[in-house]
């Protein structure tokens, strides 16, 4: 597990509305979003159970979703 270290961005009430990490960090997470979508997706195509797509197409609509 990636430890973070806590550093917010407040407003003038001193109201946290933001958060601060590294670049690596960010990265590390868009990363992890990415394959978390592609298992999200693989698990709703197998609960689908219907006709096969060709991978080129299913690509397509993934990104026209995104």
């Amino acid at each position: 597990m990636i430890s973070l270290r806590k550093r917010f961005v407040t407003n003038d009430k001193g109201k946290q509305v933001g958060v601060l990490i590294d670049m690596a960090h960010y990265r590390r997470l868009l990363a992890d979003l990415e394959e978390l979508e592609s298992i999200r997706a693989y698990d709703a195509a197998k609960a689908a159970q219907g006709k096969a797509v060709p991978f080129e197409r299913a690509v397509k609509q993934i990104e026209r979703s995104r």
